[in-house]
């Protein structure tokens, strides 16, 4: 008798549970990504190399200003001076293409979308190379910074700057060039941008005039500042500032403070942190920092040897307000996951990816929901676990260092969250995940945002 009771009972215990998890399961289904759309490169626009065909660097943006997502395809001569440009849109049809020929960039280099002279329309500004100048690989006399039409390519501006005849492989990282866009003027949307040329940043405006220069002290690797600076208003007063993470620069170029903070400044951020305020962040021995220098948090050299990327959000909804997510240890797997008070509250090891690099937050939920980490075509939960891996996702090729999916966060559809723009510089396609609820959905007009055009691409 006791048997017949007790089997019924535990029948009953394992429907529930086996009920329980298919809920759990269906939900965890639910929100999984799927490959929404695969866009191909054009085949005009594409290179050959010894691993096959391939595309190069991406960047996106609205560059018809019809309300749709268009993408650039990038090439390179000495590794960061671009001198090719091909665009393209959400069907793979070529829009138009600049110059010829041209091989992997040696990182994501100085190639922007933005609409920069407030028109309405979008432009295109980028370095470009000046085939007529002889010059060394260290060099930018052969650089030209240009302003293209988006519609068609044509050349609006052109300016080379008497600055770069000056700058000849400066620094420990002389190949971090990336165009930053920037409010500097206060004006009514970004018409300025900022780019570091090793130990140098330079500040320009819409007109490719040449607003101010800051040099830092310090170049020796790993005791310099960060590879690629980020823009933010953390002073609240309309304009943007620059960190560098061994310093921090007014919209003017002025020096708020200049401080060799830790080692391995690799990443930086400016973001909301403690009730809302905007702070500077770095990774170098983890610190967070206010505009005029101030330290709010520092984590420290036992904590954090090797601060090589870091990126913030809420990543632990059982956890008060903003955190912070730092790979610690150099290029490894080992991430922590750290609280406003500087608490530990979990380390755990992601995903390998190529050079063990690119991690970025997204709001897979939407604003309201914890943050997900996105990492070599894998995405994580705040708590450790893994929520999702891309799926169709091709195998990586190409070498270690531009070998990694690259990802670009978009607001792409209607409902609530973010979906994942990922590609592989050494293949021919750009693939854009969103969940399986999103199935059927149509694109809203896109809006590109810094999210997207200063987007992080590894550090």
């Amino acid at each position: 008798m006791k048997f017949c009771l007790v089997m019924p009972f535990l029948i009953l215990c394992c429907a529930a549970v086996s009920m329980t998890c298919l809920g759990d399961n269906t939900n965890e289904v639910k929100d999984a990504p799927i490959l929404f759309k695969k866009i191909a490169i054009p085949d005009r626009l594409l290179s050959k190399s010894q691993y096959g065909t391939f595309g190069g660097d991406i960047r996106i943006g609205d560059l018809t200003s019809n309300g749709k997502m268009d993408f650039l395809v990038y090439r390179t001569v000495d590794g960061v001076k671009p001198c090719f440009i091909g665009a393209f849109n959400l069907k793979g049809e070529v829009l138009w293409q600049k110059g010829q020929g041209g091989k992997q960039p040696t990182r994501p280099g100085p190639v922007a979308i933005c609409d920069i002279d407030g028109d309405g329309e979008t432009e295109v500004i980028c370095f470009f190379h000046d085939p007529t100048v002889s010059s060394p690989s260290d060099s930018l006399k052969d650089v030209i910074v240009q302003i293209l039409d988006g519609k068609t390519g044509k050349l609006k501006k052109s300016v080379h700057p008497k600055e770069f005849d000056s700058l000849q492989g400066s620094g420990a990282n002389w190949v971090h060039q990336r165009i930053l866009i920037a409010n500097l003027r206060g004006q009514p949307t970004p018409c300025d941008f900022i780019v570091k040329l090793g130990k140098t940043t330079l500040a320009f405006d819409s007109d490719l005039k040449v607003l101010w220069t800051y040099t830092n002290p310090w170049e020796q690797y790993s005791r310099c500042p960060a590879y690629i600076p980020c823009v933010g208003d953390i002073d609240g007063d309309g304009k943007d500032e620059v960190n560098g993470g061994y310093f921090m620069l007014d919209d003017d170029g002025a020096v708020l403070w200049e401080k060799q903070l830790g080692r391995n400044m690799d990443s930086v951020a400016i973001a909301e942190w403690d009730s809302g305020k905007l702070r500077a962040f770095g990774s170098g021995y983890g610190h967070v920092m206010d505009h005029k220098g101030n330290v709010i948090l520092k984590l420290g050299e036992k904590l954090v040897p090797h601060g090589q990327e870091l990126r913030v959000g809420r990543f632990d909804y059982s956890v008060p307000g903003q955190q912070m997510m730092i790979r610690y240890n150099g290029h490894t797997p080992e991430v922590m996951l750290i609280s406003q008070l500087g608490k530990v509250l979990r380390r755990f090891r992601i995903n390998e990816s190529p050079n063990n690099t690119g991690m970025e937050t997204i709001y897979w939920h939407g604003p309201g929901a914890a943050a997900l980490l996105y990492n070599g075509g894998t995405l994580w939960k705040g708590n450790g676990t893994k929520f999702s891996d891309l799926p169709e996702l091709p195998k990586v090729k190409g070498d270690k260092k531009m070998g990694w999916y690259h990802c670009i966060p978009v607001d792409a559809f209607e409902s609530p969250g973010e979906e994942v723009l990922v590609y592989n510089p050494w293949d021919r396609y750009v693939l854009l995940y969103t969940k399986q609820s999103q199935k059927g959905a149509t694109f809203k007009k896109f809006e590109a945002g810094p999210r997207q055009y200063n987007v992080r691409l590894m550090d």
